[in-house]
């Protein structure tokens, strides 16, 4: 799996969307989780949508607020994803994953430009569930915990 955002390189410390991406991109990755349920699905969704910002963020400028501007993107992006997966080889958990998530959106509880759902809390309790074994907690819990560190501190020098 490819790394999901910009590297927080020294020159592109000051960048709208590498700061976008440090601050929002842990909620919106964990809130992407608990809306697909699928990390994989949430990663590859995310990094689509920054993607699709470093194209619309220059022709367009700006969002007022780039946080709910990726996760809007983000969700589209998973949305598609899981149709394309449903059409390809229609798997019934995919399948299940699609007609929640169209409900959903088409309820309305999805849109939201105003903030980006903070679920790091709920991921961390579901990565910690009992039922799950203890190896695949503790990766998952560190999956879930590192993701905004390891972006930070790529590029820097250990001493």
């Amino acid at each position: 799996m490819a790394a999901v955002g910009p590297p927080a390189t020294s020159s592109r410390r000051h960048d709208p969307l590498s700061r976008t991406f440090l601050e929002d991109g842990p909620k919106v990755l964990s809130a992407l989780i608990r809306q697909v349920g699928d990390f994989d699905l949430a990663e590859d969704a995310l990094q689509d949508a920054m993607a699709e910002a470093l194209v619309a963020w220059k022709r367009d400028g700006l969002p007022k607020n780039g946080g709910a501007w990726l996760m809007t993107a983000a969700r589209r992006r998973a949305l598609d994803r899981l149709r394309r997966a449903r059409v390809r080889s229609d798997p019934r958990h995919l399948h299940h994953l699609a007609d929640r998530f169209e409900r959903e959106m088409a309820a309305g509880e999805l849109d939201s430009d105003d903030a980006v759902p903070d679920e790091r809390l709920r991921l961390i309790f579901t990565c910690c569930h009992p039922a799950l074994p203890h190896q695949a907690r503790v990766a998952l819990t560190l999956r879930t915990l590192v993701f905004g560190d390891l972006r930070r501190t790529r590029g820097r020098r250990q001493p």
